[in-house]
């Protein structure tokens, strides 16, 4: 397991896996890294008192927190993407929530229909086209990419990736198995290469001529905009944002979340609960789209700053629940069509 330390803002990670956490703390297991949490929860401390303690990794952390069952002093999971809530839901690793104020927060659609688990932040999956290549409302459907026109045109990541098979999960969910592997294999059959990298790979492959349109996540845009790489800021002014299936009959952009729970196990609910109350509320879902170009969950919120200008746009209302149910589907799907 690949564990980084952060001694900073009241935040504490433990060096190795043996070392524990303190119970009088609020300790938090996060998958998310340390810079995009580490203004939420000093701003945490200063508006309640209630210290907290994180640590932190990449993988491994649900593994962790099944095998320290009861004994385990993890009091919150925060953590990226729908197929990560839904493994420790599944584990049952959280503990069912009753907070008036997540539940008036956070709409029925971006939280587990047990309250295990709740969004935090959105991100919309976009199309990133080619300002020189591809011209305004060329493209403006995520079932455009399996249009022949666009063959020989298309980067994306692996399909297996967790953005990807969710993203397939929800085409499953609006069209049904049979059309979403057609569409799938309609996208295959465009790509300019095959699948690599991160979403911040595509949009490079853009600027290069070696495609003409990617998917990505929108906070990359935001994120390589604003780099302090000058070929990151490069490459993102060399692409036009496109929020997909916008039409008034239609679905809306794909979304998908970070987000969070209480531990199963916690020693101290009052204040996990506390801590998600006020990721939801309007201090934290600003910083959300400051820190990391993130869209507020809390419809309350209004978008502004950076994320304003890029344009208002109509997200699917699928329940992300639904995202999660038919991810093994998704995934043998994206097998099948070598995606």
């Amino acid at each position: 397991m690949k564990l980084k330390t952060i001694i900073s803002l009241g935040l504490w990670a433990g060096l190795c896996m043996g070392q524990s956490l303190q119970a009088q703390d609020l300790n938090i297991y996060s998958q998310r890294e340390p810079f995009l949490i580490e203004p939420f929860l000093k701003a945490f401390t200063d508006q309640t008192g209630i210290k907290t303690k994180v640590l932190y990794s990449e993988k491994g952390l649900a593994q962790r927190l099944k095998s320290e069952g009861r004994n385990s002093p993890a009091d919150v999971v925060l953590t990226v993407d729908i197929a990560r809530l839904s493994v420790y839901d599944d584990m049952g690793l959280l503990s069912k929530t009753a907070s008036a104020t997540l539940e008036k927060n956070i709409p029925a659609h971006l939280r587990s229909p047990e309250n295990t688990w709740f969004a935090l932040s959105k991100r919309s999956r976009i199309l990133a086209t080619s300002k020189d290549r591809v011209g305004a409302a060329e493209i403006t459907r995520i079932e455009d990419l399996a249009d022949p026109k666009w063959k020989g045109r298309i980067c994306t990541r692996p399909g297996s990736h967790v953005y990807n098979r969710a993203l397939m999960a929800s085409i499953i969910a609006h069209h049904g198995s049979e059309a979403a592997e057609e569409w799938a294999k309609g996208l295959v059959a465009n790509l300019a290469r095959k699948p690599q990298g991160n979403d911040r790979a595509q949009v490079k492959a853009i600027y290069e001529g070696v495609c003409d349109v990617a998917l990505i996540n929108s906070y990359y845009y935001g994120n390589m905009k604003f780099s302090e790489d000058a070929e990151q800021r490069a490459w993102a002014d060399a692409m036009n944002i496109v929020f997909p299936n916008q039409e008034e009959n239609d679905r809306g952009a794909h979304i998908n979340v970070s987000g969070g729970g209480v531990a199963i196990h916690s020693k101290n609910k009052e204040a996990a609960i506390k801590l998600l109350e006020f990721l939801s509320e309007a201090t934290s879902q600003k910083l959300y789209g400051e820190v990391n170009y993130e869209y507020p969950v809390n419809p309350a919120v209004l978008v502004d700053g950076e994320l304003a200008s890029w344009g208002t746009f109509k997200e699917d209302q699928l329940p992300i629940q639904k995202i999660a149910d038919l991810s093994r589907e998704a995934q043998m799907m994206i097998d099948r069509v070598g995606w």
